[in-house]
């Protein structure tokens, strides 16, 4: 895994949203990049529901959100799509940012449950490791958004409910 402080390296694929998902092209004080092994199974959909449901929170802390997992494009898009995920999932089925990232099972050919937070010099906030305790995931970057990016927030988002 990369380690807080180091610059995530740059992402630029196919979004399941059919835009082009830049990372150094966000416009938001932090980025939340969630990898996951498999869509479609019980623990990635539940992880997945649990950003989707708490996105316009993210959002409003002034957070962009991308989920990522070594399944191919079409199925990265019906993924998307079966949770009506409000923001883009990524296909990384050559897993060059996975290896990128440093998050690859290489015996298995998915990604570790892990999570980071980059900001928009694209060095690395904060990183969450769970593979078991997606509700973690979830909860650590709240804390940790809310937290952190507080002061640098318009008004209108410094405080959330």
């Amino acid at each position: 895994m990369l380690n807080v402080g180091d610059t995530a390296p740059e992402i630029d694929a196919d979004g399941s949203d059919g835009k082009r998902f830049v990372l150094s092209e966000q416009d938001t004080l932090c980025t939340v990049i969630y990898f996951f092994p498999k869509a479609f199974t019980p623990g990635c959909t539940g992880e997945t529901k649990r950003f989707r449901d708490n996105y316009a929170e993210i959002a409003l802390a002034g957070a962009s959100i991308v989920g990522i997992s070594t399944d191919k494009h079409d199925t990265q898009c019906r993924f998307a799509e079966s949770l009506h995920a409000p923001f883009p999932m990524i296909a990384d089925s050559d897993h060059k940012i996975s290896k990128a990232y440093d998050v690859l099972w290489p015996l298995i050919g998915v990604t570790r449950r892990v999570t980071y937070i980059v900001g928009p010099d694209r060095k690395i906030e904060a990183v969450f490791h769970h593979e078991i305790g997606i509700e973690q995931h979830r909860d650590d970057v709240l804390r940790f958004i809310n937290e952190k990016f507080r002061a640098a927030r318009p008004p209108e988002r410094a405080r959330l409910a």
